[in-house]
């Protein structure tokens, strides 16, 4: 396939006017999905696509469509021609665009990823294996991933990777259900197994009497699902320029007042080990790593292009949101984390995150599936659902008392047009005094 599109660049050269400039971005995917209810496998496919995207530019105008190519060239051909033709129609009512920007010096690059995987079949039957007797329902979804740009400067960039995302939750009763997740590069089946023993685990904690708590500041443990749900609130205009430069940024204290987080907070945009491809959409090469906050401290932003071109800074990723954020280990055990605990609240997964103050980065939200009371540092019963509003400064600053020294690799799980490649890295979080408010 990477050959075949550098063809249809060649293609695209031949059918551009003088003056015109266009950037080509392929998108594609060789996909298995099995999707499985109470442990058995209701639906499975196959997915093959590849979307091309052109931007047709002639000074400062442009104007950006795409289509779908099939590998047979002839038909590939009359698809993009006729493509360029409507793009050069609609760009001709477009007003000039001030903040358009592409990469004008030539980076080629070549980065493709090894990786093992079964075939949806193979997976399937060791999943079906291994939550025997449970009622599993979830998502597998793996195969290979491509990502490809071309422009008429002779640029040329190729990005494969091949990659898993298994997404499942057992279902007791009632409202009683422990969500679990296993993504990477290389299934193996012992993993899956110790991890469906820890739903196991959880959910004969799960069929005892749950406890409410009163409302008020109890020490916390957030498992990395739950605080991938605090960074993504966290990242929603937090590490943005352009957030940064008009005052939106829910971080606007560390900007303003210099406040920090705990020192042993790390955060980074990841770019050589998550999944996303190390070039944007308009040909800019990505840094490996782009350091956010380190050591408690705000370090540095993500520029797209948008925004290097009304900032004047350089371009260092493809939007400004993270796609690949890593968080740095601590020194906890997680074997240790409920006698560290002692008594509180271990809690694996949070939903409905909003702003409560966005101005504080004080974040409201639930907790769900799996959350246990712990006391003595033992784990008792299952936690009923509450409320909590609580300061990304106070959980990630003043009242952190430590990260685990292992993290976890999540995938993003959305598929609705194509496979996300998306992905965070995370350790999990001991807190104290942590607000329940109901």
């Amino acid at each position: 396939m990477r050959d075949y599109f550098y063809t249809l660049a060649e293609e695209l050269n031949a059918l551009l006017r003088p003056g015109e400039v266009y950037t080509c971005l392929l998108e594609g995917e060789d996909s298995d999905f099995v999707r499985l209810n109470r442990s058995r496998v209701r639906q499975a496919g196959h997915v093959t696509q590849r979307v091309v995207s052109i931007d047709l530019i002639e000074g400062r105008r442009h104007a950006t469509g795409s289509c779908n190519i099939g590998g047979n060239l002839e038909q590939d051909r009359a698809v993009l021609a006729e493509l360029v033709a409507t793009l050069r129609e609609q760009r001709a009512n477009l007003e000039e665009d001030p903040y358009l920007l592409y990469a004008g010096e030539v980076h080629n690059t070549e980065d493709v990823r090894e990786s093992a995987l079964p075939q949806g079949g193979s997976a399937a039957r060791e999943i079906a294996a291994a939550a025997q007797g449970l009622d599993l329902v979830g998502l597998w979804a793996g195969g290979l991933l491509y990502r490809a740009f071309a422009n008429s400067l002779g640029q040329r960039n190729w990005y494969q990777t091949a990659n898993f995302n298994f997404d499942w939750s057992c279902y007791l009763a009632g409202d009683k259900a422990v969500k679990s997740n296993y993504a990477g590069f290389d299934w193996d089946a012992e993993t899956l197994a110790g991890r469906m023993d820890r739903v196991r685990r959880q959910l004969e904690v799960m069929g005892r009497s749950p406890k409410t708590i009163r409302p008020g500041r109890y020490r916390v443990y957030l498992a990395p699902s739950a605080l991938q749900e605090i960074l993504q609130m966290m990242s929603w205009g937090g590490f943005g320029l352009k957030s940064h430069r008009t005052r939106q940024t829910p971080l606007l204290k560390m900007i303003v007042e210099g406040k920090t987080l705990h020192p042993s907070v790390s955060l980074c945009e990841d770019q050589a080990g998550g999944l996303a491809p190390p070039f944007t959409d308009s040909g800019f090469i990505k840094p490996a790593r782009v350091t956010l906050i380190e050591n408690g401290a705000y370090e540095d932003h993500l520029v797209n292009t948008r925004s290097s071109a009304e900032y004047g800074v350089p371009v260092n990723a493809e939007g400004e949101y993270p796609q690949s954020l890593r968080m740095a280990t601590g020194a906890l055990a997680e074997a240790d984390v409920p006698a560290q605990l002692e008594t509180g609240v271990y809690i694996n997964n949070l939903w409905y995150c909003n702003f409560s103050d966005r101005n504080d980065c004080r974040i409201t939200g639930m907790t769900r599936f799996a959350s246990f009371w712990v006391q003595n540092g033992k784990i008792q019963a299952p936690l009923n659902v509450m409320r909590f509003d609580e300061s990304v400064y106070r959980m990630l600053g003043e009242r952190l008392i430590g990260l685990t020294r292992q993290d976890e690799f999540i995938f993003d799980s959305d598929t609705y047009h194509q496979r996300s490649t998306g992905s965070v890295r995370l350790p999990g979080a001991l807190i104290d005094d942590f607000t329940f408010t109901l």
